[in-house]
């Protein structure tokens, strides 16, 4: 067993998962990948499609993990910027080739006979 953030994990796979596996943190360390320093405005013009609110519930995640570090400058008004710790930056490989995947796997859906079901949309 392994216990971590006051839960506990069978395998170091549940605990990865856990740790990266919210439904835009993949898309948030991506766009930290692209620009290493980005504010939570420059986040979300890159990102439009998720709601401020959520994007800084992942961050929050991200940062309570030690995938990201969250810098806050004494300025008025306030300033912070999130960058990847090295942690963040070891999951490069990773978030790449689950990109390189997303690629492979729209290729051959979209090849398929039934990709005439697919909204049109999703077909250009």
């Amino acid at each position: 067993m392994y216990h971590y953030n006051e839960k506990e994990f069978v395998h170091t796979k549940d605990l990865a998962m856990y740790v990266i596996g919210g439904k835009y943190k993949i898309a948030l360390i991506w766009a930290l990948l692209q620009q290493p320093v980005l504010r939570l405005s420059e986040i979300h013009r890159l990102l439009p499609a998720i709601n401020q609110r959520m994007i800084i519930r992942q961050l929050r995640e991200l940062e309570r993990d030690q995938i990201i570090t969250r810098h806050v400058y004494p300025v008025v008004p306030p300033k912070v910027d999130y960058r990847l710790t090295d942690i963040g930056l070891s999951l490069r490989p990773i978030v790449e080739q689950i990109c390189q995947w997303g690629d492979q796997y729209w290729e051959t859906i979209a090849a398929s006979p039934s990709a005439s079901t697919l909204p049109e949309e999703a077909r250009d």
